[in-house]
């Protein structure tokens, strides 16, 4: 196939943060895709506890500034960058000093060594935040993906997004939305005001049912229905959301190698996608 341009969408990235299923795969399956030749371009968040002075990340100043606007409030976005000099990969650091200053990914610190902190209560707001940063950036950049990958229940809202309130941008109109379920699951539920909020950035109000009563189950589904592709990420994926996604027929479905070195299948797996649409 032609040279193409990927999109990544990660939750965490090793070695920004410690190094775990999603992290490594996020870190090492970009790479690999952009050694065969291929353009991509990386996202994931600011968490409170990156080091920035020892991962050397500096803010950049011709993509920040943009206001997010969430319920009634402007959030100031603020874009970071960092390299990974070895492999010559670049990431893109989605930063916000309302979000994501918290010293934890979504909960808070906990009090006690050994034990979690509190789930945070604005986690909603900052899935918000994080797709539509995502978004607008990549709009700023004008740089066009012929496929976007969403990886970790952070980046579940970008599908939904780029299918309502982007679906007429030229920058999206022909993406493959690919979006891997991870064994990320969380038992809270996400703020009651969540649909509220939502509805407020532009999501019809046929697409806020679900979102009454907001959970884990709500945001995965709501990924996989407005996403071409699927990847089971890991094999402890919960239940229903394996039989959400077999339910959805039209879905074309990848499982994560179990070996090594597994680029060429996803290389394989996108160029299908690709052919055919």
């Amino acid at each position: 196939m032609n040279k193409k341009r990927v999109l990544y969408i990660a939750s965490a990235i090793y070695p920004y943060l410690e190094e775990d299923h999603i992290s490594s795969i996020c870190r090492y399956l970009p790479q690999g895709i952009q050694e065969r030749e291929n353009e991509i371009r990386t996202f994931m968040p600011k968490y409170g506890h990156i080091n920035e002075r020892k991962n050397l990340l500096h803010e950049v100043i011709r993509l920040s500034g943009q206001n997010i606007i969430i319920e009634d409030t402007d959030y100031p976005l603020i874009i970071k960058v960092a390299s990974l000099q070895s492999v010559r990969m670049q990431i893109y650091f989605i930063d916000s000093e309302d979000f994501f200053q918290h010293k934890g990914m979504f909960h808070s610190e906990p009090e006690e060594e050994g034990k979690e902190g509190v789930f945070l209560p604005d986690n909603d707001s900052r899935l918000l935040f994080f797709a539509k940063g995502v978004i607008e950036t990549v709009r700023k950049l004008g740089w066009i993906p012929d496929i976007v990958h969403c990886h970790g229940w952070i980046t579940s809202l970008v599908p939904l997004f780029i299918r309502t309130i982007y679906k007429d941008n030229p920058l999206f109109q022909d993406s493959k939305i690919v979006y891997s379920v991870y064994n990320d699951h969380f038992s809270e539920k996400l703020s009651d005001s969540m649909a509220k909020k939502m509805k407020i950035t532009g999501i019809p109000e046929e697409e806020l049912g679900d979102f009454k009563n907001p959970g884990f189950d709500t945001i995965t589904k709501s990924a996989i229905k407005h996403s071409d592709a699927v990847v089971i990420g890991h094999p402890e994926v919960e239940k229903q959301i394996i039989s959400y996604i077999e339910e959805n027929k039209e879905l074309s479905v990848m499982h994560h190698p179990e070996k090594e070195d597994y680029v060429d299948d996803y290389e394989a797996f996108y160029d299908e996608l690709l052919k055919n649409s």
